[in-house]
């Protein structure tokens, strides 16, 4: 089953700049294959369920392992059947919409 999240993983413990632990976990969701869209708080994915989930375990995993106390996470995600759909559909369904009121 195909799934569109996003990601919020929050590392607790090394200061107030995370950028390295991002970085890391963007390594790991690339190198899994997925489809992201880094934001500023935060990385949309698009892939298989299971492909997903394994990948932000490995995120904590790697934190983990690289000196990351303690790790916040939180995430939004939705599935859906009747069709195919991509991150870059529902933009731009929302920016048509704009578009046409605008």
């Amino acid at each position: 089953m195909k799934v569109i999240a996003d990601l919020c993983v929050i590392p607790i413990g090394v200061g107030t700049s995370v950028s390295s632990q991002v970085a890391l976990c963007e390594r790991i969701l690339a190198e899994a294959g997925l489809k992201t869209k880094l934001h500023a708080y935060g990385t949309n994915i698009e892939g298989e369920w299971d492909a997903v989930f394994a990948a932000v375990k490995r995120c904590h995993e790697a934190l983990h392992c690289a000196g990351v106390p303690r790790i916040s996470t939180s995430m939004k995600f939705g599935t859906r059947i009747d069709k195919d759909q991509t991150m870059e559909d529902k933009v731009r369904s929302v920016d048509e919409k704009l578009a046409r009121e605008g």
